[in-house]
């Protein structure tokens, strides 16, 4: 059965293999979690971990917020994470509240954990060096061309020009 790139717009994707890239640098950094045998840790957790660690118990607002990410987000992550035992919640400043804190087996390898989160920025810079563009200009030029519209607008005048959107 032949593949009809007419009828399946997803054959064609520009940022999909900006995706499988991060994807792939991932699946490297567990690779390397694995070898140190830190098991059930996924890369997406560090960055709360090692906020937690830095800034002690913080309310699921406050981590979204310190980590610029919604609240809903951050809930279904902790959840995760308190599922695979990095996080436990503990009783906050009133009875309604409830704080996110690190478990014991999140703090004996923390310090592991910023080790390869600098090892991870100092390998991201020296990738950036040996490339004409670096990603993070991308990313400032990205953010100024939304400065100047939104991607938002940008998807709505595309489909009010689609007969197949009205």
């Amino acid at each position: 059965m032949g593949e009809n790139h007419a009828l399946d717009p997803t054959q064609q994707s520009l940022w999909r293999p900006l995706r499988l890239l991060q994807a792939s640098m991932d699946a490297d950094i567990f690779q390397i979690y694995s070898e140190r045998r830190i098991e059930g840790l996924k890369p997406s957790f560090v960055l709360e971990v090692l906020r937690l660690h830095a800034s002690g118990p913080m309310t699921i607002t406050e981590l979204a917020e310190s980590v610029d990410r919604t609240h809903s987000a951050l809930s279904q992550k902790v959840a995760a994470m308190r599922a695979a035992g990095w996080v436990r919640t503990v009783a906050g400043d009133d009875a309604r509240s409830k704080k996110v804190t690190l478990t014991e087996r999140a703090l004996a390898i923390v310090d592991r954990l910023g080790a390869e989160w600098r090892a991870t920025e100092a390998a991201l810079a020296e990738i950036e060096a040996e490339i004409p563009y670096p990603l993070s200009q991308v990313v400032a030029d990205i953010e100024q061309a939304l400065d100047r519209k939104s991607f938002h607008d940008r998807i709505a005048e595309k489909l009010a020009q689609d007969p197949a959107w009205r």
